[in-house]
């Protein structure tokens, strides 16, 4: 039986689009073998202070360490500057009652805290004692100054300076005078020259506007402002202070001028307590 001839159908271009043949494919061509990879060039060099982050992301500048001097210094904590101030405070009284060689549990109990806290923020015995005559220093320095700045005349401002310069202890200055104690130290030469200086200031003032006699010095005021606000031997601190304003106050009236007696001696400056001590 004859099989009947397929025609091929005529594809009719659709309107507006020109008539396309369509031709059985061409078998593909065999593909060409495959070229070798190039070698890969070798990594560039990293230029120094610049760091590759990840591969495909552009290199970037890393920052150089900042030296040492230029690093914030990390502020202490609220606590810490409390319990140095306590100690300090501590010390401070036990160094007017009993001298330099006061004991360091007796310190840590008036200061409320334990002997491990006292070690942490000062570990020896010259470090504690520096520290209580810096700290007295710079407390009666600016009150000399707030008591010039502030009072009517000069001799009111000398006898707030006083009694303000016996409560702030001023008698536990007087390790300074001991063999061992390192006067030369950079901060207690600072300190102790801006001491003299208030102090010297107040004093002339005074005596510029006669007000104060002329033949005392800073060294006599030092001098017996540090005996007479340090208590007997024997007896407390605190139970002292109303023997020493009294007796603060009987000194300060015999400054004033005219002077109504002559003095043994010559005035008595820094410069002589100084060489006394060395």
């Amino acid at each position: 039986m004859k099989r009947p001839t397929t025609a091929t159908p005529t594809v009719r271009p659709l309107a507006g689009f020109a008539a396309v043949d369509v031709a059985p494919a061409a078998p593909a061509a065999p593909a060409a073998p495959a070229a070798p990879a190039a070698p890969a060039a070798p990594a560039a060099s990293v230029a120094q202070g610049v760091t590759p982050v990840c591969a495909g992301d552009p290199p970037h500048t890393a920052v150089p360490p900042q030296p040492a001097a230029s690093r914030p210094v990390p502020r202490p904590r609220a606590d810490a500057v409390r319990n140095r101030e306590r100690i300090l405070t501590a010390a401070r009284e036990m160094l007017v009652e009993f001298g330099s060689g006061a004991a360091f549990d007796e310190i840590a109990r008036r200061a409320g805290i334990g002997n491990a806290t006292l070690y942490r923020h000062f570990p020896d015995r010259p470090t504690l004692i520096r520290e209580v005559v810096l700290f007295v220093m710079a407390r009666v320095t600016s009150s000399a100054e707030a008591a010039l700045a502030e009072e009517p005349d000069a001799f009111a401002a000398l006898c707030r300076f006083t009694h303000t310069a016996a409560d702030e202890r001023i008698g536990a200055l007087c390790p300074m005078l001991a063999d061992d104690f390192d006067r030369e130290h950079p901060e207690l030469l600072a300190a102790s020259t801006a001491l003299g200086a208030a102090i010297e200031t107040l004093l002339t003032a005074g005596q510029d506007a006669g007000l104060i006699r002329t033949d005392i010095g800073a060294g006599d005021l030092t001098i017996a402002l540090s005996q007479l606000s340090r208590p007997l031997p024997g007896t407390a601190c605190f139970e002292a202070d109303r023997f020493a304003h009294r007796h603060l106050q009987l000194f300060l009236d015999g400054l004033r001028a005219p002077a109504r007696s002559e003095l043994p001696g010559s005035a008595a400056t820094l410069d002589d307590l100084r060489q006394t001590a060395m």
